[in-house]
C-alpha cells in the first residue's frame, strides 16, 4: 500500500519507518528541507533505539523515501497519515493549527480519493476538523453553483 506521512519527527518517522518494515511503500514528508536533507544524506535527525538501522534499510529496500514537495506527496499515497506537532496552547489544549494546515494542503493537492488517518494524540472532534478543512479547500478549487448541491438537514447527499 502506498501510504504518505505528513510530519517527520518523533510520531512520522517511527511510523514511516514502522509502516514501511511492514512493506508499505512509505513517502515522509517535512516542511522542514533541513530535516528531509538529513534523513535523505543516510542521517536520522532523532533518536530512537533501532531507529536508524530500520530507517536505512527501509530506504535500501525502495520502501521509505522522504520529500518536501506536498504535491508529489499527496499524490503518492492512498492513505495520508497526519502526524505534525500539536503544542499545547496558552490554555494547555491541543494547538491543531499545524493539523488543520496539513488538511488544508491535502485538500488543494488532491485529484481523487483519499484515507486521511489523524495521528493518536489529537482531541475527539479533530477529524471533523480536518474534513472540514479538506472540503472548504476541494470546494475554493472547483465550487458548484448553489443550484447543483443537494442538503438535508445540513448533511450533503453523495
Amino acid at each position: 500500500m502506498k501510504i504518505t506521512v505528513i510530519g517527520s519527527g518523533y510520531v512520522g518517522l517511527v511510523s514511516g519507518a514502522c509502516l514501511a518494515e511492514l512493506g508499505n511503500d512509505v513517502l515522509c514528508l517535512d516542511v522542514d528541507p533541513r530535516k528531509i536533507a538529513i534523513l535523505n544524506s543516510g542521517g536520522v535527525p532523532i533518536y530512537e533505539p533501532g531507529l536508524e538501522e530500520l530507517i536505512k534499510s527501509n530506504v535500501a529496500a525502495g520502501r521509505l523515501r522522504f520529500t518536501t514537495d506536498v504535491a508529489e506527496s499527496v499524490s503518492h499515497g492512498l492513505v495520508q497519515m497526519i502526524a505534525v506537532g500539536t503544542p499545547s496552547g496558552e490554555d494547555g489544549s491541543a494547538d491543531l493549527q499545524y493539523v488543520i494546515a496539513a488538511a488544508r494542503a491535502i485538500g488543494r493537492a488532491m485529484t481523487g480519493y483519499k484515507v486521511i488517518v489523524d495521528k493518536s494524540t489529537v482531541p475527539v472532534g479533530t477529524a471533523d476538523k480536518v474534513k472540514q478543512a479538506v472540503q472548504e479547500e476541494l470546494k475554493a478549487l472547483s465550487p458548484k453553483p448553489l443550484s447543483e448541491v443537494k442538503e438535508f438537514s445540513g448533511k450533503s447527499k453523495r
